[in-house]
């Protein structure tokens, strides 16, 4: 299996179940609340981690504040010895508003676990990775330039970049130099259309494939995931849902549990295959997390 390197975010993800969202001046009850370990890396590298992958997870943990001290716990339990300890800074974490159809709205507080340090990497000096993954939100931060430079120099073969709901956000300067560096780009509909202005989700994935000339996949929710390759597109629908509890972490888990079978020498068809299973297993459970018996039936182990 392939070394796989992992540099990004884990937070607390609060997750409060709500009939409705508010209105302005509505006063309302939520139905439920409770913590949960979240952020886009984490919920990739969770996939990774619990099914045997060789990862090296790079994540900075503020200790200060109310989130510290849960994020860290929960790296622990995952296995995870390889995340920046900042005992003087605070982490953030994500205020996931759920109604009843599952949909689900993000407020998130960025705290330390967004922020970057090449120094962070020294450790590593000398290692080569097969694969790489990072997401938008942490290009996006004032340290993500820091983060671009590194990557740019860094001993992977291949980059998995996932540009996030804020990828039209990010300093086009700091896209323009990522895409250079010829990633797979993992996405949805809106964050295509956003990327290009393109209006189809197969000319987006097309216009993107045409600029990394690497691999673009799309995920299209319910109807599965498009993806250009080789100067094609293609097509893979998924089963559907028999529920949806809610989709918090859906596209992260699905593009974890892509990378995974990217590391194992599948092919990238085969590698989405496992991934719509693994993502509507996930909309089918509250939060991001899959109990181990879900997760293992998904990725077939």
């Amino acid at each position: 299996m392939k070394n796989i390197l992992v540099i990004g975010s884990t937070c607390v993800d609060v997750i409060i179940r709500v009939g409705h969202l508010p209105r302005t001046q509505e006063d309302i009850h939520p139905e439920s609340q409770r913590f949960a370990a979240g952020g886009c890396a984490y919920n990739a590298a969770n996939i990774l981690i619990r099914c045997g992958a060789p990862v090296t997870f790079v994540t900075p943990v503020g200790r200060r504040g109310v989130f510290g001290g849960f994020v860290c716990e929960k790296l622990k339990q995952l296995g995870v010895t390889t995340f920046v300890d900042l005992p003087d800074a605070e982490n953030g974490c994500c205020y996931c508003f759920v109604e009843r159809s599952g949909e689900r709205t993000f407020m998130s507080v960025h705290g330390a676990e967004y922020t970057f340090d090449p120094a962070w990497m020294t450790p590593y000096e000398g290692r080569h990775f097969d694969y790489g993954y990072v997401c938008g939100l942490e290009v996006e931060e004032p340290t993500g330039e820091a983060l671009v430079g590194y990557l740019e120099h860094a001993p992977i073969g291949t980059l998995v970049y996932a540009p996030g709901p804020r990828a039209a956000m990010i300093p086009r300067e700091r896209t323009d130099r990522l895409l250079a560096l010829h990633p797979i780009l993992h996405l949805n509909e809106d964050e295509a259309r956003a990327l290009t202005g393109c209006t189809d989700t197969a000319d987006a994935a097309q216009a993107l494939h045409a600029r990394t000339q690497s691999a673009v996949v799309v995920t299209l929710g319910a109807r599965g995931v498009l993806f250009a390759q080789n100067g094609e597109t293609h097509t893979i629908p998924t089963e559907p849902a028999d529920f949806v509890a809610d989709t918090i972490g859906a596209g992260d888990a699905h593009a974890g549990a892509m990378l995974l079978g990217l590391s194992r020498g599948m092919t990238l068809a085969d590698s989405l295959r496992m991934a719509n299973r693994v993502s509507r297993a996930v909309v089918m459970t509250s939060g991001a997390t899959l109990d181990d018996d879900g997760l293992f039936r998904a990725v077939k182990i």
